[in-house]
């Protein structure tokens, strides 16, 4: 008979750990939270503390009596949800169901889930951190009462089905603000003057660049100003006036944190927060590895520490050492100084047995889990890596009053760059072997005329980049935030860029003006600090959503005299409904845009909105749209559909067959790959 019963969240993690342990354990799974505010009312009494009204949350029953049977015949429960606060807060309510005593050794906890962390833990129990309950509890009031109170007010003036949220409303606000920017930029004109230069052999020329006059910056605004310089140039020679020969260093990135992970595999792999944070919980939860069986291949992913324990550096430098040699490794380890407000709970996020390659597991991980693995694998050896060495040198070219510039850089040693590579630094101007004094022949003349741009879109990565710079949410909120401003159809992608809807902009127009506080960025942030301060020093959670509160309690009584009634204007199509003959709409719900009758709730026709791309089907002649699937996955069919099936992943290219005349289509993932054609009448037919 098994003498403990360990609990976790997810049946992947049961499953892992079930493995280390022996016949005297039972592990069970919780399925995530077990208790919350109830979604039908407030749930929260505002006249007694503020006091949270909790419930079980629909669907736990069954899985709350399962928990509550195996419970009945051990000696001990041990609670081991996710280290961080949103796992204390399960294992508090698991204790209060259970009826254990919070303050007893019930609790443990792993950063990464290997035979030696579950065993440590189960030898360590711990009473349940009421500090860190308690600031999770306190965040979930202050959103539940942002959400409850403002939310109405939107459905009443604005639209139904509409939300507002503590740090959803502050990212929508940062991409809004963003578009005015765009929408109000100016450009302005500037040129720049570049001169090819050469000694004795054109082939081996130098490109400078014009920098000064006199020991002043030059500034060239306008056509006219371009041509009086090439005017003073005119027939004076080049020479060179200075040489100056140095050695740089660049050293590692530390690991990755939540916040970097994401913005990294969104830069360098396309994934959304969502689909980085999906994957890595996997990895982290235990993956079957062929001829192991079920393993955790990373710590915890839900961290802004950069912090790495000892046993962890020991194991990397051995490998660094025995891979890569001595002279890639750092006479000491590495320690990197976290973010101003990182919590530091418990590691960066990194590879839970170092010697675990990529390529020694990729016959066991599917194609993202390979891709994120070998990020974070990467960049944690990479991080205790030794230095990369390069070789500088800057030329100055005299030409009359005239300088110009130009600078070189070669790489002499590797270092980190090994593992991790990086493009950053291949830009560099070749310089060929120049001595002071010589005299160069002019090659050619560029004069290139440039306007200024307007600050580029937020990207998923760029706002969670900023999110987290202007300490605004943490970094379990970040997909979460940026899957809903998405769903509720007030932002919308274009490409990689986020772009707010005409939706979202009324939404955010609401908002600063009767909620300005909500979405002021130093005061949600500000906030956050505060909310930090009840696990770290003990502030009083219910003082602090007092404060909070009576603001936004004057806030939304100043809304419901003043706001008057928004009307939202739907995008009208040329698509007829053919039941009742008005116009379409576009309207947007949980899975993007679709088309809706304006004659709603008379008319309840509703059809896919069918984006075109103007592409005939190789297969009927139809039209070709791009069409997603339930997990939004782009892929391109016929709307001709059921009628005709053909569908591709790939995208269309801008290239026709050359025996059969039809569109030729690209081959997705694939670099370099020629397109194909996707007729299959034709010779040429290749299946995407």
């Amino acid at each position: 008979m098994a003498k403990y019963l360990i609990i976790v969240e997810s049946p992947a993690k049961a499953k892992t750990i079930k493995k280390f342990l022996g016949r005297s354990y039972k592990v069970e799974a919780s399925m995530g939270h077990v208790r919350d505010l109830p979604k039908s009312q407030m749930g929260v009494d505002k006249e007694r503390g503020f006091e949270p009204k909790f419930i079980t949350i629909r669907g736990k029953g069954p899985v709350l009596e399962r928990i509550k049977k195996e419970a009945k015949d051990v000696d001990r429960i041990l609670l081991a949800t996710d280290p961080d606060r949103e796992g204390e807060a399960i294992s508090w309510h698991l204790a209060y169901i259970l009826d254990l005593d919070a303050g007893s050794p019930c609790r443990i906890e792993f950063n990464e889930i290997t035979k030696d962390a579950v065993k440590r833990a189960v030898k360590s129990p711990r009473p349940i951190d009421s500090r860190l309950v308690e600031a999770q509890q306190a965040r979930r009031i202050v959103d539940r009462l942002v959400g409850y109170e403002i939310s109405p007010l939107l459905w009443k003036k604005v639209k139904k089905g509409l939300s507002a949220g503590r740090v959803q409303s502050v990212a929508l606000k940062l991409i809004c603000d963003r578009e005015d920017q765009i929408d109000s930029f100016v450009p302005q004109e500037y040129w720049r003057l570049f001169a090819s230069l050469y000694k004795e052999n054109k082939k081996d020329s130098l490109k400078v660049e014009l920098h000064s006059r006199g020991g002043k910056k030059v500034t060239i605004s306008t056509k006219a100003e371009m041509e009086e310089v090439l005017k003073d140039i005119k027939g004076k020679g080049f020479v060179v006036s200075d040489i100056k020969k140095g050695k740089k260093k660049r050293s590692p990135y530390p690991p990755y944190t939540t916040s970097s992970l994401q913005q990294d595999a969104h830069n360098k792999l396309g994934f959304t927060a969502k689909r980085t944070m999906a994957t890595a919980q996997q990895l982290y939860e235990g993956i079957e590895i062929k001829g192991a069986g079920s393993e955790g291949l990373i710590t915890y992913m839900r961290t802004d520490s950069v912090r790495v324990s000892d046993t962890a550096l020991g194991q990397v430098r051995d490998l660094i050492g025995k891979v890569w040699g001595k002279d890639y490794l750092p006479e000491r380890p590495r320690y990197y100084k976290g973010k101003k407000g990182a919590q530091d709970a418990h590691e960066a996020i990194r590879p839970a047995s170092v010697g675990r390659t990529p390529e020694s597991l990729k016959d066991s991980l599917t194609s993202d889990q390979f891709k994120i693995y070998s990020l974070i694998w990467k960049r944690f050896v990479a991080s205790q890596m030794s230095d990369a060495r390069y070789d500088t040198q800057s030329v100055s070219v005299e030409c009359g009053d005239y300088l110009f510039r130009a600078s070189g850089l070669t790489l002499t040693f590797k270092g980190f760059l090994q593992v991790l590579e990086d493009n950053t630094d291949k830009k560099q101007e070749r310089i060929p072997p120049l001595d002071k004094g010589d005299r160069l022949k002019v090659k050619k003349l560029e004069e290139k005329q440039y306007f200024t741009l307007p600050p580029a879109r937020y990207t998923e990565a760029s706002l969670i980049k900023s999110l987290e710079d202007d300490g605004i949410g943490r970094p379990s909120t970040y997909a979460p935030v940026i899957s809903t401003i998405l769903q509720r159809g007030y932002v919308e992608k274009e490409k990689r860029s986020l772009v707010p809807t005409y939706l979202g902009k009324v939404v955010n127009e609401v908002m600063t003006e009767y909620f300005k506080d909500i979405v002021d960025v130093d005061f949600t942030a500000d906030m956050e600090e505060k909310l930090d301060e009840i696990e770290e020093n003990g502030l009083e959670w219910r003082k602090v959503v007092e404060d909070f509160y009576r603001p936004l309690e004057s806030m939304v009584d100043r809304a419901e005299k003043k706001m008057e009634k928004v009307v939202i204007k739907e995008k009208e199509t040329d698509e007829v409904c053919e039941l009742c003959g008005r116009n379409m709409v576009i309207k947007h719900g949980k899975y993007g845009k679709f088309l809706a009758c304006p004659g709603f709730p008379e008319c309840r026709n509703t059809k896919p909105l069918l984006e075109k791309v103007g592409v005939q089907c190789p297969k009927c002649g139809g039209d070709i749209v791009i069409k997603r699937t339930k997990r939004g996955r782009i892929f391109h069919g016929c709307s001709r559909y059921p009628g005709c099936d053909f569908m591709t992943w790939n995208k269309p290219s801008d290239k026709k067959c050359s025996e059969c005349g039809e569109q030729l289509w690209e081959t997705k993932g694939k670099k370099n790959v020629a397109p194909v054609c996707l007729n299959e009448k034709c010779q040429n037919f290749h299946k995407g």
